[in-house]
């Protein structure tokens, strides 16, 4: 599938009020359809991973349910894939984000090419059980929705997280929850667009 824009746009920051050191932000990236704008947020859409991923499925299932719940509160009515007039697919990553910057992948858990971002890259979770210094966790969500009878792609979302490892939003429901909320703030969003939210702790 190509990507429905071939380059990031000016990026911009909407802050969250919170402490003095947020653990955040997550940076969001965005694509639209323009055509077919008018067809977001409402009707009823199927969440489910997105096709060519592998691996644990209980380690998508926190992300999967953040983002059906973000769906539902912006106008969509989750439902099953034979009802759905449109579909969300979701693929993860996670990361470990050294001293220094340096970005070490996982080698456990969901992998497989997304086919968004022109890139084509796999996309995995799971844990590195290598050694070295391991000073945050980083986890990106992808989500595309697609109109079930064309197959179109409609919209396009990518969300990066990096938290201290010892914050409490570095794993499970928390990190989910707010990767998804970054990820569907003022849905859909500009064409193109990066944006950061800062996240309190």
């Amino acid at each position: 599938m190509k990507p429905l824009a071939a380059a990031f746009g000016l990026a911009a920051t909407i802050a969250l009020p919170g402490c003095a050191t947020p653990p955040g932000p997550v940076e969001v990236t965005r694509f639209v359809a323009p055509e077919r704008a008018a067809e977001l947020g409402q009707g009823r859409i199927f969440v489910t991973t997105m096709p060519g991923t592998q691996g644990d499925s209980l380690a998508l299932a926190p992300y999967k349910a953040a983002i059906a719940s973000e769906l539902a509160a912006i106008g969509y009515v989750e439902s099953d894939r034979a009802a759905a007039s449109q579909i969300a697919e979701v693929a993860i990553e996670s990361y470990v984000l050294g001293t220094g910057g340096r970005r070490s992948p996982v080698s456990v858990g969901v992998g497989g090419s997304t086919g968004s971002y022109g890139s084509g890259v796999g996309l995995g979770i799971g844990i590195n059980l290598g050694g070295g210094e391991r000073d945050r966790l980083g986890t990106e969500v992808a989500v595309r929705i697609s109109d079930v009878a064309t197959g179109e792609s409609l919209w396009e979302g990518r969300a990066d997280f990096a938290p201290p490892e010892n914050s409490p939003l570095a794993r499970g429901t928390a990190n989910a929850q707010t990767i998804a909320s970054a990820l569907f703030r003022d849905f859909p969003g500009n064409n193109g667009e990066t944006i950061e939210v800062k996240v309190p702790e």
